[in-house]
């Protein structure tokens, strides 16, 4: 899997302390993204799942989960999806981040199992574009305000978006 890097702790990607894996190729490609660099889908790092899962494993007891953001994990949804249940098996938590909205995501689910699998091995999927002039500096975990926090477990449990609180 290519990889645009790795930060072993974040505060900021999150509830609690996470280990966040940034995935490179974005097709998205939004106005002042905060990672542009991570848009060329063959730039970046080439890593193998077992090596973050290592890597995951070492970090497991100063971590509360692990965040996938981006670039865009769905366009390497088979890989992201293995170490999200990987993470499950360690007692980690997973967020994952998308510029495609839960709605998207959910359609396009249907015909791929990998998009499928990694929806339901998160546990807060943050999704939509990031839109800069719907910026604000007090969203939680966000950037913009159109981006909702769902809580994929309650949301599959109801039938029906439950967001994060």
């Amino acid at each position: 899997m290519r990889l645009y890097g790795i930060t072993p702790e974040s505060i900021v990607d999150g509830p609690g302390i996470r280990y966040v894996i940034f995935a490179q190729g974005c097709f998205h490609h939004c106005p002042f993204c905060h990672n542009p660099a991570s848009w060329d889908s063959g730039a970046g790092d080439e890593f193998s799942v077992k090596q973050i899962i290592r890597f995951l494993k070492k970090q497991k007891k100063t971590i509360q989960g692990i965040t996938f953001s981006g670039g865009e994990p769905f366009l390497q949804a088979g890989e992201f999806a293995e170490i999200a249940l990987a993470a499950h098996k360690i007692g980690l938590d997973v967020v994952t981040y998308s510029g495609y909205t839960y709605e998207e995501l959910i359609e396009s689910g249907n015909n791929n199992i990998d998009i499928k699998t990694l929806l339901s091995a998160t546990d807060i999927l943050i999704d939509g574009k990031y839109i800069h002039e719907l910026r604000s500096a007090g969203l939680q975990f966000r950037g913009s305000s159109n981006q909702r926090m769902i809580n994929m477990k309650e949301t599959d449990k109801k039938g029906e978006i439950v967001l994060y609180t």
